[in-house]
């Protein structure tokens, strides 16, 4: 089938929890030997652990993404260890400070964007670079975020992090689209997820429900699914894009009606 990652290589930054970990665990069933990097040990080797309990292959990397020595060896280390290099799900980020503008400093400015922003560029180039050194094309998603399109309050940092992201992908797009290596963004929206947790519990998340046409938050596998697929060969025609899963909750608008009163407009009721 069109998404059949057999006899590819993936890497997944981020991979020990969340999104990543689900991506990982779905490029595994898919196929694909995996390599996942992240900060935490730990969490890398339980879910290479998993993987080969399932059947597959998997390779565990501890890395930082902000530091190009540590990028550079995670890519010889993949390739090294499986020969090559096919797609990379860049998802490594962090939420960083949060707070009135007047109380954020650029100690905290630098730490969310070397992360967020240098960190995907870094493993951008490499990816690139490795693919371009192959000559059979590739596939990268970066995780960007809802908030590259809207804001909360005290979010300027990470929100100034995330749409740089998103003009990123169509610079680096139209750059190697000649090379078959494909650029995409993922912009989660509200995910259920460990970071999710440490902003809100169900009191404080109930605003997002409500204001969310689905009525609930997204789950790490259902994000999962979009990155794997724009990576796979059902995707070949699409690069540069940024594409939102949230639910429909981006989309503007006042929606009195949701919680199941009658949807049509006031002169059509009877």
């Amino acid at each position: 089938m069109a998404q059949d990652f057999a006899g590819k290589v993936a890497l997944v930054t981020g991979g020990g929890s969340g999104i990543g970990r689900a991506a990982a665990h779905l490029f595994a069933r898919r196929g694909a030997k995996v390599v996942v990097a992240g900060r935490r040990s730990e969490e890398l080797a339980s879910v290479v652990a998993e993987i080969e309990k399932d059947g597959g292959f998997a390779l565990a990397v501890p890395t930082d993404v902000s530091d190009p020595d540590q990028v550079a060896a995670l890519i010889e280390r993949t390739v090294s260890h499986f020969g090559r290099l096919d797609a990379a799900f860049n998802n490594a980020g962090t939420e960083g400070a949060w707070g009135p503008i007047g109380e954020l400093s650029p100690a905290d400015f630098d730490a969310t964007m070397n992360v967020n922003l240098r960190g995907v560029w870094l493993c951008c180039r490499a990816e690139i670079v490795q693919m371009q050194r192959q000559g059979h094309g590739g596939a990268i998603v970066n995780t960007s975020s809802w908030l590259a399109h809207g804001a909360l309050p005290g979010s300027s940092i990470y929100s100034a992090s995330k749409a740089a992201l998103d003009s990123m992908a169509r610079a680096l797009a139209v750059e190697t689209a000649g090379e078959r290596i494909r650029v995409n963004n993922v912009n989660p929206g509200v995910i259920e997820t460990a970071m999710t947790r440490r902003f809100m519990d169900e009191i404080t998340q109930r605003p997002i429900t409500d204001h969310t046409p689905a009525r609930r938050l997204g789950e790490a596998s259902e994000v999962a699914e979009v990155a794997v697929f724009l990576c796979s060969d059902a995707a070949s025609f699409v690069t540069g894009q940024n594409i939102l899963v949230d639910g429909a909750y981006t989309i503007g608008g006042h929606r009195p009606w949701i919680g199941g009163d009658d949807l049509r407009p006031a002169a059509s009721r009877k």
